[in-house]
């Protein structure tokens, strides 16, 4: 039985949710004055897909032990999933404007011993995927058939600590954890390609026995076909490589490595508020 607010969102349903989930993003970030608002509005369908499509959670009870468990391995983009659990009914929305105030329960990175819904506190980039084994690992001790996804950043697999964890998943034939890569392109200081050359990406994360899905990380039907995909996988875990926009949603953030981290002006508030709605 699925727990009492689980949901089923329609199409329709799930592209205004984005567009809502992108409307709280820019305005608790324009309220605190900081944050991370490019990673965050770049993941808003994958977000909006897991929570309200295809994850078994329910507000009412966060520790519910079946739970399926949602894993921000790139913790700076903490709005889009503090979004997600707010319009959950994990707290209320009026908490988002806390975001980054002191004593909020709503910090920067994620505080799993704070805030309702948080599986993992966040810091230092790179620790995701391997937090995600030893959730999956313990699901297979316990026998539990629960899920574990977690959403890493394209930049943030430059860590080394992120491939050792992809040999261990396929090691351990962990089919019962789903990573998901936001490959919006850009990371703090500009183009992944020329930071640090990810491609071949796809035949990298093969090489070290993942089963590839690659998609349109801004496309409903494809984010959805995908995550049903990877529950059919047998013995190897899936990674799906969402291609995705830095910004998207907001004509002036999009592809724009300066809304990395940079809260937006009042103007620029008012005008990206306007766009999305």
């Amino acid at each position: 039985m699925l727990p009492a607010n689980a949901f089923d969102f329609s199409l329709t349903d799930l592209e205004e949710m984005a567009r809502k989930l992108r409307r709280h993003v820019v305005s608790m970030i324009a309220t605190a004055g900081s944050g991370h608002p490019g990673g965050s509005l770049s993941a808003a369908e994958i977000v909006t897909a897991l929570y309200f499509k295809v994850m078994y959670h329910n507000s009412k009870d966060p520790r519910w032990p079946n739970r399926d468990r949602f894993i921000l391995s790139k913790g700076h983009a903490a709005p889009i999933l503090y979004a997600a659990l707010a319009e959950s009914g994990y707290f209320p929305i009026e908490e988002l404007k806390t975001l980054r105030k002191l004593d909020s329960r709503l910090q920067g990175h994620t505080d799993m011993n704070v805030t309702p819904g948080v599986e993992m506190s966040a810091g230092s980039l790179g620790m995701g995927l391997s937090f995600a084994i030893g959730v999956a690992l313990a699901a297979r001790l316990d026998a539990k058939t629960h899920r574990t996804y977690v959403l890493l950043g394209d930049g943030e697999c430059n860590e080394g600590q992120i491939w050792e964890a992809a040999m261990s998943a396929a090691h351990f034939k962990l089919d019962n954890v789903t990573a998901i890569i936001d490959y919006n392109s850009i990371q703090l200081t500009g183009w992944t390609k020329n930071i640090m050359q990810l491609e071949p990406l796809r035949e990298k994360w093969q090489a070290f026995g993942w089963h590839v899905i690659e998609i349109d990380g801004h496309d409903f039907n494809q984010i959805l076909s995908s995550l049903d995909k990877a529950r059919e996988i047998k013995t190897r875990p899936t990674i799906i490589l969402a291609h995705t926009i830095k910004g998207k949603g907001v004509s002036f953030m999009e592809n724009k490595a300066s809304f990395h981290g940079k809260a937006p002006s009042p103007e620029e508030t008012e005008r990206a508020l306007n766009e999305l709605a």
